[in-house]
């Protein structure tokens, strides 16, 4: 027993000494807006294509790569890059125009410098070329260029009607008024319009859509040809979906396409996308089957085949091979953690992987598709690089960048797997535990959480992408714990569908799951379990800290949707319905009425000008627990939108530290 005893206390001295050794982090090296930590990110190494040669450029250095065999090349010119001028929506390679806003009006900009004022009636209320319905239905710019550059389609949103959330501005000497556009659940939103400009006729033409109140558009794209113009179609329940079809000299509908129906929503998240050989085939994405996948149509709207299959999920189009006849694409097919690169024929559907099966991967392919970049993390890997061959698989190393933290302090960075709360779904999670972990000893433990839709918190990045905050608390004698409950994204429908009308109900269920799993391991102190989280996260937090009140001893919640009926139309209603149709579930999920449970300590922390959950939320939460007697702690940082921006974020998450530093530790 005494070896035993001096042994054990051998390896404790060699851990602190190893600890000891090992410089640590400050908030300015690991939070995004620290003077410091960009020195703390892995490594980029800037490869592109330039007339499918390989190009690594590092500063004025530019290198030419052979992609067949990774040796050096000759080049061509040195590629120039153009600069984005002021105000600019979308360039056009094509045709060397501009889609250009200036002063709430959209001009085009000839390549010869010529300028047409689309608009003349943009405003605050009458909004051209930008994003619509609030950035949903994978809405992220409002101009399309068709392929040959002589035709804009462009948004235009009238959103005069819809209410003005009354922010303020306290910089000035007295605080003005600054209003901004926000539709709030069973309220009125805008409508939404689309144009079609003529760079040769000068002329634009109005798509005819009707009457577009209650409708949303999205995911426009062009024929090949740009004699058509494709969108998809939402009702307002967001239940019924079209793809649908428009003449672009006249404007008028030519047919729909393609229908579907849900029980809960649909939701069309990309445009669809032509094959580069065949003009009369495109490729849409549906998840159908219960599942992402992609199914092969012609433009009579009938269906050829279902290209991938299975249940995993597709991420992303890269692009085509056309000498293969093969589109390559990223997906989960191998573990719901990673991304991986395939080819997929189109004529056998067979799936070639094109990496090397583990990590998270993304792709650039080369103009003619036989070649791609393949840039990619692992847990234990911070970023590498390779050329591919779309034909042959082969793959020839780059670049491996090297370990930023080298020297530096190293948790330990641990991931598994746990069931739901339904006892049959996996539900994955990751750990961070100090460096000098003792198993022997009780730790405090913070579960950080996000849980909403669109968004995952584990995966096999590197340090199985784990934010350094977490090391920030480790570095303090935490144990960290994050769990991708059900209503996260890349599970497949069902998974993600499991919360709908009822949000924070199944994935709390599924957040104590991962309670129930620490509390079953013997160095977690279940006396001193915290939880932060920010957004969705801290709509998670307040929920947990008021519905579980004797589990969570600190709780920290920064920009927390409070009553989802204060939440934006779109997002809302897809996943609540309205406070019209689903009264129960918008007051089942209140937390003002959970205010009066709240026990422990909890801090709230919001941006002032919050664009995105409104302060409304937080101040009426306040109000509750006020009137309750409840007594939750408040920070708000003036001028700051949802998230804070720049150096702002080392002083916020130094705030939250403290917190768990004063009241759980």
């Amino acid at each position: 027993m005494k070896i035993k005893t001096i042994l054990t206390a051998l390896i404790i001295l060699m851990t602190a000494i190893t600890v000891s050794a090992q410089e640590l982090f400050t908030l300015e090296e690991l939070n995004f807006g620290g003077k410091n930590a960009w020195k703390f990110y892995p490594q980029r190494y800037n490869y592109r294509w330039e007339n499918n040669v390989l190009v690594n450029i590092d500063g004025d250095a530019v290198t030419f790569i052979n992609p067949a065999n990774g040796k050096p090349a000759k080049g061509g010119n040195v590629p120039e890059y153009r600069k984005s001028e002021q105000g600019e929506l979308e360039y056009c390679e094509a045709s060397k125009a501009n889609a250009i806003l200036r002063g709430d009006n959209l001009f085009v900009r000839y390549a010869d410098g010529k300028e047409v004022q689309i608009s003349k009636d943009g405003s605050r209320e009458i909004v051209y070329g930008q994003a619509v319905h609030r950035n949903e239905f994978g809405i992220e710019k409002g101009t399309f260029w068709s392929n040959d550059g002589q035709k804009l389609a462009f948004y235009r949103m009238d959103q005069s009607m819809v209410e003005d959330y009354p922010q303020v501005n306290t910089f000035e000497r007295e605080a003005t008024y600054e209003p901004d556009k926000y539709p709030m659940a069973g309220m009125t939103s805008h409508k939404v319009t689309i144009g079609i400009y003529d760079l040769q006729s000068e002329k634009t033409t109005w798509l005819d859509l009707g009457d577009v109140t209650d409708r949303y558009f999205s995911n426009i794209s062009w024929a090949p040809d740009g004699k058509t113009l494709y969108l998809f179609e939402l009702n307002r329940l967001q239940n019924h979906c079209t793809l649908d079809a428009y003449c672009t000299e006249s404007g008028k509908k030519i047919k729909t396409l393609y229908t579907e129906d849900s029980d809960k929503y649909v939701e069309p998240l990309h445009p669809i996308t032509f094959l580069p050989w065949d003009d009369s085939q495109f490729i849409y994405w549906s998840w159908k089957d219960g599942y992402t996948h992609l199914y092969l149509m012609d433009i009579n709207g009938n269906q050829i085949k279902q290209i991938t299959s299975g249940e995993w999920v597709v991420k992303s189009i890269v692009g085509f091979c056309p000498s293969t006849k093969s589109i390559i694409i990223t997906s989960k097919e191998l573990n719901p953690l990673q991304t991986n690169i395939f080819a997929v024929d189109l004529k056998t559907l067979k799936r070639t992987l094109l990496d090397n099966g583990k990590g998270v991967h993304q792709a650039r392919l080369s103009e003619n598709g036989l070649y791609l970049i393949d840039t990619w993390q692992e847990p234990t890997v911070p970023r590498k690089y390779a050329v591919t061959s779309t034909k042959t698989g082969k793959s020839i190393a780059l670049a491996t960048s090297p370990d930023p933290w080298e020297g530096y302090y190293q948790p330990i960075f641990e991931n598994g797997s746990i069931k739901a709360d339904d006892g049959v779904t996996d539900l994955y999670w990751r750990m961070v535990k100090p460096m000098d972990f003792d198993p022997a000893k009780k730790y405090p433990t913070v579960v950080y959480v996000y849980g909403g839709p669109h968004a995952h918190n584990v995966d096999a990045t590197w340090h199985w992408g784990s934010r350094s905050w977490e090391t920030y608390m480790a570095q303090k004698g935490y144990i960290c714990f994050i769990i991708d409950n059900r209503g996260s994204e890349d599970r497949g429908r069902d998974f993600e569908q499991a919360t709908w009308h009822h949000l924070g109900d199944v994935e709390m269920r599924d957040q104590i799951s991962g309670v129930n799993f620490l509390k079953s391991l013997p160095y977690v102190d279940a006396e001193r379990l915290g939880v932060h989280g920010w957004s969705f996260g801290g709509f998670m937090t307040t929920n947990l800290m008021t519905t579980y009140p004797d589990v969570f001893k600190v709780g920290v919640a920064g920009g927390p949707v409070i009553d989802w009926k204060w939440y934006e139309v779109m997002y809302g209603e897809r996943y609540m319905g309205t406070p019209q149709n689903n009264p129960e579930g918008y007051k089942s999920t209140s937390l003002i009425n959970k205010a009066k449970n709240l026990k422990g300590r909890l801090q709230i922390i919001i941006g002032m000008n919050d664009p995105t959950v409104v302060p409304q939320h937080a101040l009426q939460f306040l109000n509750a627990c006020s009137e309750a007697g409840t007594q939750p702690d408040f920070f708000v940082y003036p001028g700051e939108g949802h998230n804070m921006a720049g150096h702002k974020s080392v002083h916020l998450h130094e705030r939250i530290t403290r917190y768990f530093e004063d009241y759980l530790k």
